[in-house]
């Protein structure tokens, strides 16, 4: 479904990704983890069209080099940041409608974006301006947003940063269900190796722009230049 192959990005003579190749399939939640400054945002902004880059990335067969963002969205790959990345003066309502219109190839759909609201549990807030949501609403808009799109694959990039352990467990649920009931390709950025262990079919262990191992992450979690480089020795050994 999603495949890079051989990608390379340099700012000047920083290497921040190297020679990176990897595929997602159909259906999968496809992990990547790595330790800070590993290049993992890189590869989301190279993916979602943010930056040029050497090598190719190809999804459902189209090479999307020289793509710009908003036609890689209409193509089908939709992403949420970090940070939540919402519009404080609209109301969560408004902002699916501008994520379904704008994003999606189709146009806008109010009856995807109902379904959307129904999903992810918004009703009630449904006409909020989306700067009075708490974090967990914010993160659950930016995931709704992206779903308004229409996307083949949603690519989430640390959505439990900022969770206590009851919300980490509620999203969690919410991937399955997108994975699940959606029948959405996920690709997942986590710091959490629980949640990726947990979730994942495959994991993508990178560092400074590198690959270091991609397998299931039982065996992801016992690879020894894992260990080394980025869970340690106490992880592996209670895990």
């Amino acid at each position: 479904m999603l495949a890079l192959k051989n990608v390379t990005k340099k700012f000047g003579e920083l290497i921040a990704v190297n020679d990176l190749s990897f595929t997602v399939e159909q259906g999968q939640i496809f992990g990547i983890a790595g330790p800070n400054g590993a290049g993992k945002s890189t590869v989301y902004n190279l993916i979602t069209g943010f930056y040029p880059y050497e090598g190719e990335i190809v999804f459902n067969g189209k090479n999307l080099s020289g793509m710009p963002p908003y036609k890689i969205a209409r193509a089908g790959i939709a992403r949420t940041f970090q940070i939540p990345q919402i519009f404080p003066s609209l109301t969560v309502d408004t902002s699916l409608n501008v994520g379904s219109r704008f994003g999606s190839g189709t146009g806008l759909d109010p009856a995807h974006v109902d379904k959307i609201i129904e999903f992810l549990e918004l009703s009630e807030d449904r006409f909020t301006k989306t700067n009075k949501l708490n974090l967990m609403g914010k993160k659950k808009l930016m995931i709704g947003a992206a779903l308004a799109t229409k996307p083949g694959i949603l690519m989430l990039d640390e959505p439990m940063a900022g969770s206590n352990a009851r919300e980490i467990k509620a999203l969690m649920d919410l991937i399955l269900r997108i994975n699940q009931e959606m029948g959405l390709t996920i690709i997942i950025i986590e710091h959490f190796m629980k949640v990726l262990t947990e979730l994942t079919q495959e994991l993508l262990i990178i560092e400074s722009g590198s690959m270091i191992c991609c397998d299931s992450p039982e065996k992801a979690t016992r690879d020894p230049k894992v260990i080394e480089s980025y869970i340690g020795d106490a992880y592996a050994e209670n895990n």
